[in-house]
């Protein structure tokens, strides 16, 4: 593996051309350009929003918009990150059989042109609250703990790469495999606190009932634990609506699960790169 990295290293001018050709072609011909790494998901979560405090019970939600950007814009980016990885190599086959380069840079840069999509986002997420705060004075909704924003997104990157690794390996001899991710990240979505809060997981009878090992079981999954500490350390936290008539108070943020998810995302991290190197000198040969 370390020689793989060293030769990754000597074509990191080329991982920095794909990377420049993967933002440009994304928005080309676009009047608005990288706003849309932003109006996008603004546009959805404002739907989400009205939803979220009309149909579902949580009126008394203060910036219910903020509180699910801050969940939703990082998911986006690993959901993104998957399927766009996905077919990175098929779409670059013609370009392989002609000449030489390290595969795994086609995965890589796809994850990395994403990943700078969601730190422009990000910034714009930023400025909304800016925008929010001057217009509807109130307390100031970030906080000190914004500060650990770079290690989740580190996290993050190293979860989404090392499932491209797999996913684009996979999806090569397999292309079954992007339809079956497509399923898999769109109920994922519902099983991760970006709709509403974990305190309602751990308030639900079921999880009651089990003692606590459906709450448990949930942070296991490091998108789940991810969400949730984007939200829990981006924004202030406010009381939680149980139900029509009663408050309760945030949960603080438990760090053992924000250790569980770095251990489990360097691991896939290792496990991917090497699973996928040892796969890439047959791509080639698929029929």
């Amino acid at each position: 593996m370390l020689s793989e990295l060293k030769e990754l290293w000597k074509f990191r001018e080329l991982l920095l051309v794909m990377v420049e050709r993967e933002l440009k072609i994304r928005y080309k011909n676009s009047v608005l350009g990288f706003l849309w790494s932003m109006l996008n998901p603004l546009i959805t979560v404002l739907v989400m929003s009205f939803v979220f405090k009309n149909f579902l019970g949580n009126q008394r939600v203060g910036s219910a918009t903020a509180y699910i950007l801050a969940a939703y814009l990082p998911f986006t980016f690993f959901q993104l990150c998957l399927m766009d990885s996905a077919q990175s190599i098929l779409v670059a086959m013609p370009l392989i059989k002609k000449i030489y380069l390290p595969r795994e840079i086609l995965p890589i840069a796809s994850v990395i042109s994403n990943f700078v999509h969601l730190l422009m986002a990000l910034l714009m997420f930023f400025l909304y609250l800016l925008v929010v705060y001057l217009v509807f004075p109130g307390s100031w909704p970030m906080q000190i703990t914004s500060l650990y924003l770079p290690l989740l997104l580190l996290i993050n990157f190293a979860l989404s790469l090392g499932l491209s690794f797999y996913v684009c390996a996979f999806n090569t001899f397999y292309q079954d495999v992007k339809y079956i991710v497509g399923v898999l990240t769109y109920l994922m979505f519902f099983l991760c606190p970006i709709l509403y809060f974990e305190e309602r997981v751990a308030n639900t009878p079921l999880n009651i009932e089990w003692g606590g090992r459906l709450y448990m079981l949930m942070n296991l999954n490091p998108v789940f634990s991810l969400s949730n500490a984007y939200r829990k350390l981006l924004i202030a936290p406010i009381k939680i609506p149980l139900d029509e008539h009663h408050l309760i108070d945030p949960l603080p943020l438990d760090w053992r699960y924000v250790w569980w998810a770095a251990f489990v995302s360097f691991f896939i991290l290792v496990t991917g790169y090497s699973t996928f190197n040892k796969l890439k000198w047959r791509f080639v040969e698929r029929p």
